[in-house]
C-alpha cells in the first residue's frame, strides 16, 4: 500500500462505485460519503480530495 502523499494510481470512478456498493451493504456511512465525493469529482473532471482517496484506499486494506 502506498503512503499518502506519494504519487500512486488512484482509484477510478468505477472503483469508487464498487466500493460504494460494498460500503452501502456494510452501512459504512463515512466511506459512502467519500465515494460520492470521489464520483462527483470524477464526473466533473476534478481531482478528488486526498482525504477521500485515503478512505477509498483503506477500505479494502
Amino acid at each position: 500500500m502506498a503512503l499518502l502523499g506519494q504519487d500512486c494510481e488512484r482509484p477510478s470512478g468505477e472503483t469508487a462505485w464498487t466500493i460504494l456498493d460494498a460500503a452501502n451493504d456494510l452501512g459504512d456511512t463515512v466511506t459512502v460519503d467519500a465515494c460520492r465525493r470521489v464520483i462527483d469529482a470524477d464526473l466533473r473532471g476534478d481531482t478528488p480530495a486526498t482525504s477521500d482517496m485515503a478512505v477509498l484506499s483503506a477500505f479494502f486494506g
